[in-house]
């Protein structure tokens, strides 16, 4: 009898590659398919000798090929592609057989697909891999959806090829159906205000601070020894001192400033918007994205009155740069906070059991966001599991307390010197808004009473009120 391979991988593109072969390297013996039957020649001859492979040039030898319960990894593009290569496989599985789409789906798709799937017998796993193909082949993050069933065969697998950190593996079973892909949807979005975040201290520190890129790669390196040790602190100091062959230049410098997306911090926005969860912070970062990319828009604007930046120097500039790196930590921490309130909706809404400090604990290594405060995170979810946001637990609030009056003066600098901050300030807005006593929701509500007779309530007796506005005396009645 030829030998079974335990899991199969379709779409060999670099993501469905690397991961492949990270399966082989953990022993596990894989079979390959691919659209293009040269791509799954080219690795088995290129990478033949990491572990065992079975090619097959045929849906039908792909899923002869598998054990049972058979597992196929989809890694094609999200949408119309993987509709089509579910449609290709799902005739020919069986009852118990699983099929993972391992790629960057909506959420909402998953459900969709695994609703339909699971009436034919079958699992369907939306599952979040985060680390880029580095990750992939190394390592990742990965976020499994799905039933608990299927994650009796499936997770041993994933959780041995995953990244780890401490011994323990950089994977869990998020929840039933798109919980997986919702959680990934949610950590891109906090990706997008963290990048947002780090690119505003780098223009602060060189527009205020007067730094150049080289001296601001040296400054986020000694950042990275502290509580901002981050890959994306890491590899943005990399950035910084690299400079361009060509010119001799900064690297930096030589970049177009417009910043691209693929769309999953849209879709956070866009969620977050259905859910009614303020992430403010993740929304702003996609703004700044688009307006970066709106090249006509800026250069119609560049004539614009605004203050002349004039940086700061010696002592002063030293003090300024100690000032960013607590705004960019308080900064974070909203961020973060906002992501998990997030994920914390979704799981109401949507009825998964999300474990958030699973989320926080497995996102410590192989993702983008990867970073040393997530083991802080992870403490605070095991030690209060409901808790209403990362601000109000002990290391989290007593560090933005003692970021005040750093974090509103480098805003205020900001402001001063016409520099954009739209990730600081919406993150200290926030802030504001959460400990303020009282919000002029007030106002807003009885101005919605006064042209839509929207109702109000009292802070003073139960039930809703509507004020005849147009009325003499202008009564007001019970709703």
């Amino acid at each position: 009898m030829s030998k079974k391979a335990s899991i199969g991988v379709t779409g060999l593109a670099v993501m469905g590659r690397n991961l492949a072969r990270n399966l082989a390297r953990h022993g596990h013996t894989v079979a390959l398919h691919n659209r293009s039957e040269q791509r799954t020649r080219d690795l088995v001859d290129q990478f033949g000798d990491e572990g065992d492979f079975i090619p097959a040039y045929t849906a039908q030898e792909f899923v002869d090929a598998l054990d049972k319960p058979r597992q196929i990894v989809i890694m094609v593009k999200a949408g119309a592609p993987t509709d089509a290569v579910i449609d290709e496989f799902a005739p020919l599985l069986e009852k118990g057989d699983v099929i993972v789409d391992a790629g960057n789906a909506h959420f909402a798709d998953t459900r969709r697909r695994e609703a339909a799937l699971r009436e034919q017998g079958l699992h369907f796993v939306g599952t979040g891999v985060s680390g880029g193909e580095e990750g992939a082949l190394n390592g990742p993050s990965i976020m499994p959806g799905g039933s608990a069933e299927s994650y009796k065969t499936l997770g041993p697998l994933f959780e041995d090829i995953s990244a780890k950190v401490d011994g323990q593996p950089c994977c869990t079973h998020i929840g039933e159906d798109g919980a997986g892909h919702f959680v990934k949807m949610v950590h891109n979005g906090i990706e997008y205000a963290d990048m947002q975040l780090i690119a505003e201290a780098f223009d602060l520190l060189r527009h205020a601070g007067g730094y150049e890129p080289a001296q601001i790669a040296e400054v986020f390196r000694t950042w990275n020894t502290g509580r901002l040790d981050s890959y994306l602190i890491e590899i943005t100091a990399d950035v910084l001192s690299h400079v361009d062959s060509a010119t001799g230049k900064p690297f930096v410098d030589i970049v177009v400033d417009q910043a691209e997306q693929k769309g999953t911090g849209r879709w956070t926005v866009q969620i977050g918007l259905d859910l009614g969860v303020p992430i403010s912070g993740i929304a702003e970062a996609v703004f700044a994205r688009s307006l970066s990319g709106s090249a006509e828009l800026r250069k119609a604007a560049s004539g614009l009155t605004g203050p002349k930046v004039t940086p700061l120097s010696g002592a002063e500039a030293e003090k300024f740069a100690d000032d960013v790196e607590q705004a960019l930590y308080a900064s974070k921490v909203v961020a973060y906070a906002q992501g998990f309130n997030q994920i914390q909706a979704g799981g109401a809404e949507y009825g998964w059991e999300i474990d958030l400090g699973k989320v926080a604990s497995i996102w410590r290594g192989g993702c983008i966001i990867r970073a040393k405060f997530l083991n802080d995170i992870t403490a605070a979810y095991a030690e209060n599991p409901s808790l209403p946001t990362l601000l109000t637990a002990g290391v989290f609030r007593q560090a933005v307390e003692d970021a005040q009056d750093a974090w509103r003066s480098v805003i205020a600098t900001a402001v001063r010197l016409g520099i954009p901050t739209p990730g600081f300030s919406t993150a200290l807005a926030y802030y504001d808004g959460l400990r303020a006593e009282r919000l002029p929701a007030a106002l807003v509500q009885a101005q919605r009473d006064f042209f839509g007779a929207h109702t109000y309530r009292r802070v003073d007796s139960g039930g809703s009120f509507h004020t005849a506005w147009a009325a003499d005396g202008r009564p007001e009645a019970s709703a």
